[in-house]
């Protein structure tokens, strides 16, 4: 499968199926390290900041801003960390309490260390040894 508009199809790092993980050669590439993003929802403390501490206070507020939630999904939005949240709300919320989006959010980055795959060998050389991997050979003998 091409995209339309790269006449070639590694032109585009990461476009492809395999998220870039690939070299030229269509050989897999090791990674050295790889990052997890994590995040933590803050909207209770910084409205218990703000002197509000029911989710039912925030609903107006939100309205006033032109955004219409239903009670329920008020209240999911305080209790609740949020998987997705729309650029509108998020400002409202900035402008409702006075704060940032990294005051609301607060993100945090880690190296996670990164697997070895079966292909990249654990030989010096690269080479695995397959006969460390095989369990031995069982030995019948006759019975007694």
């Amino acid at each position: 499968m091409r995209v339309l508009g790269f006449p070639d199809p590694h032109a585009a790092a990461g476009a492809g199926r395999d998220g870039g993980r690939r070299d030229t050669a269509g050989t897999e590439r090791v990674m050295a390290a790889r990052r997890q993003a994590s995040y933590q929802w803050r909207l209770r403390e910084v409205m218990a900041a703000a002197g509000l501490f029911n989710a039912s206070d925030l609903e107006p507020l939100l309205a006033d801003r032109g955004i219409t939630l239903s009670s329920v999904q008020v209240w999911r939005l305080v209790t609740q960390t949020p998987e997705r949240l729309s650029l509108p709300v998020l400002a409202a919320l900035c402008d409702i309490f006075g704060v940032t989006p990294a005051q609301l959010i607060a993100t945090r980055a880690e190296n996670v260390p990164a697997r070895q795959d079966a292909a990249s060998g654990g030989g010096k050389d690269g080479v695995t040894d397959l006969n460390a991997l095989r369990p031995a050979r069982a030995k019948l003998r006759p019975g007694p």
